[in-house]
């Protein structure tokens, strides 16, 4: 966090001793201000109520999910794996290549243009409720607070000087994070090679160095993001808080402090009247800042660092409730809303205006088109190389040769026979092995002969097209090629 401050620098004359012309300069102000203060550190405060427990249902969900599909089984093998080494992403039933990164693609501008409706709709309900970051913050706190307290338990214990119970409370904690993040860590690099195996190479100290890296890598970003920098990587290096202005309009539904209703704010007894008092709901007991995982104050109207978890929702409504006030000081609403005092029915009619029409149009398109495209896909795939040692050659009987290599990949879980054949010009066949076995989710270079009678095609490039077909089953395909004849 910056801090500057401007000092007019106002010139003098010389002073004596000075070079000539050059005059001294003095401060205005002669009060000197660092450019950079230290990061104050945010020490939220727990709570409860709805949309904490919201919160902790997505960080189990979120997490289960993670932890456990790496060992669920699919078959003889893990059924989410994505393996570089082999270049094979399984996916249940799916096997792809990387020649199927388009759908990659599709599941990226899905995943955006979802973040755009929600967006658009209730604000940064991913920020506040499903982002890795908050959900591994989340986690950390908790660790925390079992270890060194509430919140004021940790402002004095960070305040006081080093003691046994400190280095123990502190030792403790550090060491239950560590745990998290390289479990956390392992399970990542259990999606890229078998996590049983990771498993046996990390209990005989077996491990590749790519895996060690990687697992100490993850492990390390874990800790220091939810450990340390926490609402700093919220605050300034998501680039989401930053964009997000584009994606909200007036009817957005956001974390709001009701104004009209909680000012002019200030502490009363519970047995007060509040019409006596010329004061609004707001006790100004400031539990809304305390809880706040940015450290905000909502009361101040919305701010980029809002990452919409309704944290000061929870809190407010409690103290709403043992002051015997109605709920909602600080809810979720519109702006529009709030202007006019619309009511939810209104704020919900307003939910199907053109941006948000435009985006579930622009999503149920694509996805469906990214489905589709599943259902469909050939579960075979070819590659044609011409070979450069032997362009075109005469062979044995007066016919004309071109060498190629084809890659044939199967995208199955069971063997196939495929058989090869061409066509494109009189007389063109294939001259070695027509029919080729691929193991499951294996592929196979195999290198074909095309051969035409010397004489029945004139002079140069002539496009043809090899055609791969399963035997016993639908699929095919045909690749373009070039039959050169020489001159």
């Amino acid at each position: 966090m910056s801090s500057r401050k401007i000092i007019p620098i106002i010139p003098v004359a010389s002073a004596p001793g000075a070079p000539q012309g050059v005059p001294v300069v003095e401060a205005a102000n002669e009060e000197m201000v660092s450019l950079y203060e230290a990061q104050k550190k945010i020490y939220p405060r727990t709570v409860t109520g709805l949309f904490a427990r919201w919160r902790w249902a997505f960080v189990f969900l979120t997490q289960l999910v993670f932890y456990g599909l790496p060992w669920l089984e699919w078959g003889q093998r893990q059924a989410v794996l994505f393996d570089l080494g082999a270049r094979r992403f399984y996916i249940f039933g799916l096997v792809l290549y990387p020649q199927d990164f388009i759908y990659l693609t599709g599941l990226l501008v899905i995943s955006a243009l979802s973040l755009f409706l929600f967006t658009a709709v209730a604000g940064r309900l991913w920020c506040g409720f499903a982002c890795p970051q908050t959900v591994y913050t989340e986690i950390f706190m908790w660790i925390e607070r079992r270890t060194e307290g509430d919140r004021l338990k940790r402002m004095r214990l960070d305040e006081g000087p080093m003691s046994l119970e400190k280095f123990a409370r502190k030792g403790a904690k550090h060491g239950l994070w560590l745990l998290v993040a390289l479990w956390t860590g392992f399970t990542f690099v259990g999606y890229f090679s078998p996590v049983r195996e990771l498993g046996a190479g990390v209990a005989s100290f077996a491990l590749g160095p790519w895996e060690t890296f990687w697992i100490l890598f993850y492990a390390f970003a874990t800790w220091g993001n939810a450990g340390f920098m926490r609402e700093q990587v919220c605050k300034y290096m998501c680039p989401y808080a930053r964009f997000q202005s584009a994606m909200f309009d007036a009817d957005t539904l956001i974390v709001t402090y009701d104004a009209a209703r909680g000012e002019p704010r200030g502490s009363r007894s519970r047995k007060a009247e509040l019409a006596k008092l010329n004061l609004g709901s707001c006790i100004d007991c400031s539990l809304c800042v305390q809880v706040c995982p940015t450290g905000i104050d909502i009361r101040n109207g919305l701010q980029y660092e809002c990452i919409g978890c309704a944290a000061c929702v929870d809190v407010c409504d409690t103290v709403m409730d043992k002051m015997h006030y109605p709920r909602g000081l600080i809810r979720f609403s519109t702006q529009n809303a709030l202007a006019t005092g619309g009511t939810s029915r209104q704020i919900w009619r307003r939910v199907l205006r053109p941006r948000v029409l435009v985006y579930t149009l622009l999503l149920g398109v694509v996805t469906l088109a990214l489905l589709g495209s599943l259902v469909l896909r050939t579960p075979l795939k070819v590659d044609v190389v011409r070979d450069r040692a032997s362009l075109s050659r005469i062979v044995d009987g007066g016919r004309l040769e071109n060498v190629y290599r084809l890659q044939i990949m199967n995208a199955t879980e069971k063997p196939q026979t495929y058989r090869i054949s061409a066509g494109g010009l009189e007389g063109l066949g294939v001259a070695s092995d027509t029919d080729v076995e691929v193991g499951p989710a294996e592929s196979r270079w195999v290198p074909v002969r095309l051969q035409i009678p010397y004489g029945s095609a004139a002079s140069g490039s002539h496009p043809v097209h090899i055609d791969v077909q399963a035997l016993g089953d639908s699929a095919h395909v045909s690749e373009k090629a070039v039959f050169l004849v020489p001159r």
